[in-house]
């Protein structure tokens, strides 16, 4: 607290009188922080709530000695607390104005009880006390105020072997922690503090002075200085107000509102008290919020200067932009757009084309967005690029079903070993070429960023200096940030801060291990992330982990590895350094915890492991080797008994890793041995809908099979698959239902049971306005099920012909193979054929 008071907050310049703290948001940030502190400290921490202070906290209050209840001894001019130290002398004693707290409770109390003056008070307590941490833990903490080191300053603090120098030394980490806090919230507010200087506010003046005069398309009417004096270092405030960071002052008349008397400072730009005489006097005040810049002032305080801004810059900037912009991709556009579009299936082109125009949108955004950077921002190279890894992301499951893929890269396999060809393709049978590398995204030295770049830049720095405890503390602090957002994902990896928390990993400290495993976990969604930790040899550490004693290393460090187990060169990794059988192990965890209601807190962490060895499976069963790797080290068996547990988030990346297996032949025969169909009908009867869709996408890859068919209606699979038809929303679902009647409808008994359950009459409805993964499925259940005289004529009476004769016209070979074989099959009755 004392580093944070000392170094970040404002105080008054030095004077005859006691320096003060300025009325700055920076400031007000701080002491809002220190109240939220202690007012919870009495209850998050009793035992050190206890502790009384080396000196009191003194200071002059306002608080009127009636406001006191109980616990305290009240006078009209002296308030007494009950609780009092072992000399008897009460913790707080207030004789008016003056008060005196020697204690975290009574300071807790004190707050509580001021209400609506707290703030007040908290700033009269820290301007009377300026290095409170001092008087409250004695002067052995003043010549290790500066110290980095947690460890040191307890070691320093218990050396007296004071019998309280446990509670002591624990009230010492929590100040330091405090302290840490303070700065880290400081950070936004000081980097908006200083992005002004007097040549930035002159360009902006200058450039709006441009765009100002009389008639409706000005952006204002008028914009001056108050002064017309312009010192040696570019400011025009007068020397004393440059000491408080003002640069100058100016008189703006928008179109639709008051003149405006503005204050330009380092600190951002804000609204004064305006003129007092005509000779250019500024009555100084704030009197508005403090904006980062001018224009941001004039777009929140004047609408017609928003709008008018707008239409200048669009004037200004559109035509040449899209002239260049045009320019530079209508060669390109021509070649690339056919070619990613084969790529693509139907579904792929839509999702790609909205895309584009979402694209188009955000930049028309940018484009008139009221701004003194006149320079174009668009490149359409970068967006190519993000949209092709976009689609790779997006779409890598369905490609991988699609089968061979041809990469660039096969072309050197010539050169490689028989054995290694052999593993290669064999991996690319069942992949999709997610492995091209995507173009790494660096921010710009000039682009704009957001505070919580440069204070994650920061944290990171203490997590290369620091020792044990600062590691630690640095690892909690980047936790507590936004770190699903990009830019605190790419704030970590350009300073260097994903080679700390891999090393982190190989050192013995568990903490930290922990620490640095949350993180990557959380920014190992990114794609270019996980290609980074792949890159700096990641994988081996984490697969390494999976033989710690620890079931919570053990589990973050499964789930980290599913994450970055998306594309095939991070598979493969983890299974050449024996991570698939070390995965397959942790699913045995959970073998004897099969019911919620009979699991200890033993068994539910056990649960936990086998629940990420699971979903860490999922990712890696994408490639054949991997199948057949998790196959010989006996995940079958496993994944079998898993299914039989009612642990719901556990269930879904089990069935999910039995769904990508079951494309294999040898996958399906042991999936028919260990009875593995009987609880995929089970849980089409669960509540959750993705837990839903997989069990349906395993029974479609298995329903190949006659027996595995007549497994799904021997234990009543079939009319659940009949009732799911009836929720269209959830498409993904809807095509896994859809494509798991099909396979099923290959077998007569099992239309006969559709028919029973009216799943006919539901499929003819879906012939129209849904996706073609949906209409592929469909239209080959209505194929299958049209081979009989009853269904062909049920069709027609629904009114089924016409909408899939309209599907004839399609470019989708595997739709229009299942329509000609349902419009052939239909064609046997007469009465359809006309």
């Amino acid at each position: 607290m004392g580093v944070a008071l000392r170094k970040s907050a404002q105080w008054t310049a030095a004077g005859y009188g006691t320096r003060t703290l300025e009325i700055t948001p920076l400031n007000e940030a701080i002491l809002k922080e220190i109240m939220i502190f202690v007012e919870s400290f009495i209850y998050k921490h009793p035992q050190e709530a206890k502790y009384v202070f080396v000196e009191p906290l003194e200071w002059k209050t306002n608080l009127d000695p009636s406001a006191f209840e109980s616990g305290y001894i009240v006078s009209e001019t002296t308030v007494k607390s009950e609780e009092v130290d072992k000399d008897g002398q009460p913790l707080l004693f207030l004789s008016v104005p003056h008060i005196k707290i020697r204690s975290f409770g009574q300071l807790s109390r004190f707050l509580l009880t001021a209400k609506d003056t707290k703030l007040k008070e908290a700033q009269a307590c820290i301007e009377a006390n300026r290095d409170p941490v001092t008087k409250i833990l004695g002067l052995d903490y003043n010549a290790m105020k500066d110290d980095t080191s947690v460890v040191n300053i307890l070691d320093k603090i218990t050396k007296d072997g004071d019998p309280e120098s446990e509670i002591k030394m624990k009230l010492g980490v929590l100040l330091k922690h405090l302290d840490l806090h303070l700065l880290n919230h400081s950070l936004k507010h000081i980097s908006l503090e200083i992005c002004l200087n007097p040549a930035i506010v002159k360009n902006d003046i200058e450039q709006l002075k441009h765009l100002s005069g009389k008639g409706e398309q000005t952006v204002l009417e008028s914009i001056d200085y108050t002064s017309d004096y312009e010192f040696s270092n570019g400011c025009r405030a007068p020397p004393w107000r440059q000491i408080h960071g003002e640069i100058c002052y100016v008189v703006v008349k928008p179109h639709d509102v008051e003149t405006l008397c503005i204050t330009c400072s380092a600190e951002g730009v804000f609204l004064n008290g305006g003129k007092t005489d005509d000779e250019g006097g500024i009555n100084y005040e704030r009197k508005s919020e403090i904006y980062k810049d001018l224009v941001t002032f004039l777009k929140e305080k004047s609408a017609k200067f928003l709008e008018n801004m707008s239409k200048q810059i669009k004037d200004v900037r559109f035509s040449e932009e899209w002239d260049k912009e045009k320019e530079l991709n209508e060669a390109p556009k021509k070649e690339e757009e056919p070619t990613l579009q084969k790529a693509l299936p139907a579904s792929g082109k839509s999702a790609l084309e909205k895309n584009q125009i979402n694209f188009g949108k955000n930049q028309m955004t940018k484009r008139l967005e009221p701004s003194l950077n006149w320079k174009a921002t668009v490149d359409f190279k970068d967006h190519k690029n993000v949209l092709r890894d976009t689609q790779e992301e997006r779409h890598g499951g369905k490609l991988e079903r699609s089968g061979p893929i041809v990469s660039a890269g096969r072309t050197q396999l010539v050169r490689k070993s028989a054995e290694k060809i052999e593993e290669i393709i064999s991996e690319s049978s069942s992949e999709s070429e997610e492995d091209e590398e995507p173009p790494d995204h660096r921010q710009e030295a000039n682009a704009d960023l957001p505070s919580e770049y440069w204070q994650i830049q920061k944290l990171v720095k203490y997590l290369k200096g620091g020792n044990q405890t600062a590691t630690v503390i640095a690892l909690c602090s980047m936790k507590d940030f936004n770190l699903a957002q990009e830019t605190c994902q790419l704030a970590i990896r350009d300073v260097g801060g994903l080679e700390v928390l891999i090393n982190l990993l190989d050192t013995d400290e568990v903490k930290c291990k922990i620490g640095s495993l949350k993180i990557l976990k959380e920014i190992s969604h990114n794609p270019q992330i996980r290609r980074n930790i792949v890159d700096l040899g990641g994988l081996p550490i984490m697969v390494n982990i999976l033989d710690s004693p620890h079931k919570s290393l053990k589990c973050l460090a499964a789930e980290t590895i599913a994450n970055v187990a998306k594309f095939r060169r991070a598979r493969r990794a983890v299974r050449r350094h024996g991570g698939i059988t070390k995965l397959v192990a942790l699913l045995d965890c959970a073998h004897n915890s099969q019911e919620p209601a009979q699991s200890s807190l033993y068994d539910a962490r056990d649960v936990e492991v086998a629940r990420c060895g699971a979903l860490a499976l999922w990712s890696c069963s994408k490639s054949y080797a991997n199948k057949e790797a998790i196959r010989k080290a006996g995940g079958i068996p496993l994944l079998a008994g898993l299914l039989k547990t009612s642990h719901e988030n556990m269930l879904i990346p089990v069935v999910g890793t039995l769904q990508e297996c079951a494309s294999e032949e040898n996958y399906r025969a042991a999936i028919k041995a260990e009875r593995i169909i009987e609880n995929l009908v089970k849980n089409l009867n669960s509540e959750n809908e993705q837990l839903q869709e997989h069990c349906a996408m395993a029974i479609y890859q298995c329903a190949e099979d006659k027996e595995t068919r007549d497994l799904v209606r021997l234990h009543g699979g079939l009319k659940p698959l009949a009732s799911l038809l009836n929720n269209t929303d959830n498409k993904e679902r809807l095509a896994a239902v859809t494509g798991a009647i099909w396979k099923c409808s290959i077998s007569k008994e099992n239309v006969t049971k559709f028919r029973e359950y009216k799943a006919i009459e539901t499929l003819v409805g879906l012939l129209t306005d849904q996706p073609e993964e949906v209409l592929v499925n469909v239209v080959g259940a209505l194929g299958e099920c049209c081979q009989e005289y009853e269904n062909r004529v049920l069709v027609r009476k629904c009114g089924g012909i016409q909408p899939l004769v309209n599907l004839l016209v399609g470019i989708n070979q595997t739709l229009l193979v299942n329509v000609t074989k349902a419009v052939g099959a239909c064609a046997a009755e007469p009465e359809s054929m006309a």
